[in-house]
């Protein structure tokens, strides 16, 4: 389940801003608040099983997302390399480029 929970709010991270308004409400307050159905149903004036479809929805678009345009995946490999740049290179100037990426890909988390 926590597995489930962080890859959920990682794809989040990357494709909330084209969820409907209503799943990316939904699910923020699902996953980011840690809401009940319940509480968000009183929240949002919508039954315990729209909550409830609203998340399944969401969870669906958000991994069609991922599969369809790879963002997280491609990140993660850009990540992976940046890595082993700064890992093996003894040239300062490609290891500074290297923890920009790093730090860039950080930063495109926290956005």
């Amino acid at each position: 389940m926590i597995y489930k929970h962080s890859y959920i709010c990682a794809l989040m991270d990357f494709y909330s801003d084209i969820l409907s308004p209503r799943q990316k409400e939904v699910l923020e307050l699902y996953y980011y608040e840690d809401f009940s159905l319940a509480e968000i149903s009183e929240n949002l004036g919508i039954t315990r099983q729209g909550v409830r479809d609203a998340i399944k929805h969401g969870e669906k678009a958000l991994k069609r997302f991922e599969n369809i345009l790879g963002l997280m995946e491609k990140s993660k490999k850009i990540n992976q390399v940046a890595k082993r740049i700064v890992e093996t290179t003894n040239d300062k100037s490609i290891k500074l480029l290297a923890e920009e990426i790093i730090a860039q890909q950080i930063n495109n988390y926290s956005e």
